[in-house]
């Protein structure tokens, strides 16, 4: 495809999703801090700085369907032991455009830069923002190529009453362009949190760090 991931990226976020033609693009990292893989519908996208030539034979080693290749468990190890970074899980990549006007809920800013959750974020994000809801928390921040990322934490006696979708759909509110979010595939409720709050799945994400 001949396209930096930020470019990718901001094709899908506006609806034009590379071909479904059953191919791996590999691409360079759009920085140091991130790389790994994403797979579209029938297609993969591999942002690494790692030898192209070897990806691509990794990917023919898989001995799974090609179209499963680039999130085989086989060839995420091989990738990360090659790059010396780790992985957490394999998420589902949603994406929502912006909303103008004011958040759903009133929100306070957490100017704190020494909050768990600033120190957490920032590790993964630049730029990182976080509001406090009563009962939850929105953390913004600039991640993958450059992309806003949310992500909520609701409590637990605080469960069951929207805040999740609340916190979601505040996103969409406070940043001028596409907000985007990974979900754990098992974590079924902040998956509904965020599609009701208008986050649509795009594709899934495996997110290589640093160690």
């Amino acid at each position: 495809m001949g396209r930096a991931l930020g470019e990718i990226l901001e094709a899908v976020a506006g609806g034009a999703f590379p071909p479904a033609d059953g191919g791996t693009t590999v691409v360079g990292q759009p920085g140091v801090r991130d790389a790994g893989v994403i797979a579209f519908t029938a297609h993969s996208v591999v942002f690494t700085d790692e030898d192209p030539a070897w990806v691509r034979a990794q990917l023919a080693a898989a001995d799974c369907d090609a179209l499963a290749a680039a999130m085989n468990p086989r060839f995420l190890a091989a990738l990360l032991e090659r790059s010396g970074r780790r992985t957490d899980t394999v998420d589902l990549l949603t994406v929502a455009p912006p909303l103008s006007g004011e958040p759903p809920l009133p929100l306070r800013e957490v100017e704190d830069p020494g909050h768990p959750r600033v120190v957490r974020a920032l590790g993964r994000r630049d730029d990182v923002r976080v509001w406090a809801a009563d009962g939850g928390l929105l953390v913004l921040g600039r991640g993958v190529a450059g992309r806003w990322e949310a992500a909520v934490e609701v409590e637990e006696d605080a469960r069951h009453r929207g805040l999740g979708r609340a916190l979601a759909t505040a996103a969409r509110h406070l940043v001028p362009g596409p907000v985007w979010a990974q979900q754990a595939t098992g974590n079924a409720r902040s998956i509904r949190a965020f599609q009701a709050a208008g986050f649509r799945p795009v594709g899934a994400e495996s997110l290589h760090m640093l160690p």
